[in-house]
């Protein structure tokens, strides 16, 4: 039995549904049911880090456990959470679901992927076979712009001209069913980024070219950035991620490739203009 945790998000539905074709048994851990689609050979249980009677049924029976957490401010402790319910459920394997630059400092008090780096030192820790997984900046992010491109609005930019190995969040879902399912891959750091170099507004070229229709970016300084968004009422701790990693992108410390994809796949990474292409429908619909 293989447990997923965020088994309905931008990763873990990938993961849940790729481990269901292979006929895996799995378990989608998941705060709300009714989000899980029906596949076969899925159990679904409902639990909450925050809840550990909860968290100890989904690990019943588990022998890995597919990690992923997005707690609503940053902290390792839904990580922890599991990892203690893991080992005392005698699981032997953990696939955690981490960041691309976890642990860089950008300077003596700002690291990227603080909460992260606690997360992986722990796993690495649990006496588990364990494997990491640190994927550079999703292509569906750029989902968030819809608004934006169908109000014909430009799309704040906070990365300047900062490139990075945009991945498609389906490449990070099969490398993790790969983890998953066999030992080969205990005791590795995988950075996944997909085959090229891209800036925000090479992306909103790409996505342009796509959708046929305008997709325009504007520079927007991080201090007004970081502004902006404590205005809105966000967490100052969420903001200080977002502003700490889009300044270590702006500076250029993200402009990365590996090819830690196509070793686990056996294939190349998936482009984000076929990204783009699969899905041009998101766009539209808004």
């Amino acid at each position: 039995m293989l447990l997923i945790t965020g088994a309905t998000g931008t990763v873990g539905r990938h993961v849940l549904r790729l481990l269901a074709d292979k006929g895996e048994a799995v378990r989608a851990m998941t705060r709300d049911r009714t989000r899980v689609p029906t596949l076969p050979g899925v159990d679904v249980v409902q639990a909450d880090f925050d809840d550990p009677a909860s968290v100890q049924q989904a690990v019943a029976g588990v022998e890995a456990v597919f990690l992923l957490t997005a707690p609503e401010a940053p902290t390792p402790r839904h990580d922890l959470a599991m990892l203690d319910a893991a080992r005392s459920a005698g699981i032997t394997r953990v696939v955690k679901l981490s960041a691309i630059g976890t642990g860089e400092k950008i300077d003596a008090d700002k690291t990227v992927g603080a909460w992260h780096l606690l997360a992986e030192q722990a796993v690495q820790a649990s006496g588990m076979a364990w494997t990491l997984l640190r994927p550079s900046t999703f292509a569906s992010n750029v989902l968030w712009w819809a608004d934006a491109i169908n109000t014909g609005d430009p799309v704040p930019n906070l990365t300047g001209t900062g490139t990075q190995g945009i991945i498609d969040p389906r490449d990070v879902a099969a490398v993790a069913v790969q983890a998953l399912i066999s030992s080969d891959h205990t005791g590795q750091v995988y950075t996944l980024t997909g085959p090229e170099l891209l800036s925000v507004p090479d992306q909103a070229d790409r996505l342009e070219h796509v959708l046929g229709r305008p997709v325009k970016t504007v520079d927007q300084p991080l201090d007004v950035a970081r502004a902006q968004m404590l205005a809105s009422g966000m967490d100052s701790s969420v903001v200080d991620v977002i502003v700490t990693g889009s300044a270590w992108v702006r500076a250029g410390r993200n402009a990365i490739l590996t090819d830690d994809v196509a070793r686990v796949l056996g294939r190349p990474p998936t482009s984000f203009d076929a990204w783009a292409r699969d899905h041009r429908d998101a766009f539209t619909n808004v």
